[in-house]
């Protein structure tokens, strides 16, 4: 047997700079669909619809669902579930502006996450970008706006939750099928959403073409597209280049939210966001470094 050639350097940057802007893009209509539709609703449909597409592409790969499958698909799934929830709290709580740069704090999140669980060590560059994260928070807690308010604090803990979500696929996944491990934590997050949508009362809302076809951009797009370019090419970089890639979700929601919805951040708001931002930059543009120089060491030795 050969082993696959895999696919052109541009080729994956593309794919991976493509995923982002979907990403990016879910945070538009997102907040579109949420206007109308409970936030909770949303997710349910987002993830019902996106379900019944990977049941669809599953279809001749089900007789592969084993119970470890499903145990470790349930796992992710639930924090890719609350991930979700507090997503789509805090679009609907503050601009998406603000939000798309909020939700890439995770980047210092996982350090921290597992210096509390693993005793990992933190390092002094991401200490040093935690520093500056409560610094750009205390600008937009100050800086008008509505202050630092209730979806400006759900778009944090969405944040955290991404941070783990990542930390669980990477220490509960095993070589699983990507395609029926996306499967079941889609369908994990559709009952979560479900249970929040029978046990919190909805409010009046009315189903809008707008909020429908924002549900099915965020279920085809940034869902069951993103995910499996994202299963089919982040495996050809290094996490530190992926980070570095995924960092432009905020510039995408950035610009929609000023475009499109014309959301206008007053001076002190866009300092704190582009402290935020560099706050989530600056390690990996260290580890970036780091990993280059290591890099080029290795060529030379070798040649």
């Amino acid at each position: 047997m050969t082993t696959p050639t895999p696919p052109a350097t541009n080729r994956v940057y593309f794919f991976l700079v493509l995923t982002t802007f979907f990403w990016g893009g879910s945070f538009l209509f997102t907040k579109i669909g949420v206007a109308t539709i409970p936030p909770q609703l949303f997710v349910l449909s987002r993830f019902t619809v996106a379900s019944l597409i990977m049941l669809l592409v599953c279809s001749r790969r089900l007789k592969k669902l084993d119970s470890g499958i499903l145990m470790r698909g349930m796992i992710v799934g639930t924090a890719l579930g609350l991930t979700n929830l507090s997503f789509v709290f805090g679009i609907q709580g503050t601009s998406i502006s603000r939000a798309g740069v909020l939700n890439n704090l995770f980047v210092l999140f996982i350090p921290v996450i597992t210096k509390i669980i693993w005793r990992d060590r933190i390092g002094r560059v991401n200490m040093a970008g935690i520093a500056l994260a409560v610094a750009g928070i205390a600008l937009l807690a100050t800086g008008g706006g509505g202050g630092f308010n209730r979806g400006d604090f759900f778009s944090t803990f969405c944040a955290f939750l991404i941070a783990c979500h990542i930390i669980s696929v990477s220490k509960v996944l095993k070589d699983d099928d990507v395609f029926l491990i996306t499967l079941v934590q889609f369908a994990t997050v559709s009952v979560i959403a479900g249970a929040a949508t029978l046990l919190f009362p909805l409010p009046a809302f009315t189903v809008t073409t707008s909020a429908v076809m924002s549900v099915v951009y965020c279920a085809v797009f940034p869902t069951v597209f993103c995910f499996t370019l994202q299963n089919m090419y982040q495996r050809y970089v290094t996490p530190t280049r992926a980070g570095l890639i995924y960092t432009l979700d905020p510039v995408w929601s950035l610009t929609a939210g000023f475009f499109v919805l014309g959301e206008r951040l007053n001076s002190r708001e866009w300092l704190g966001c582009g402290i935020i931002f560099l706050a989530a930059l600056l390690p990996l543009l260290f580890r970036f470094s780091i990993e280059s120089r290591l890099i080029n060491a290795y060529i030379k030795r070798n040649n």
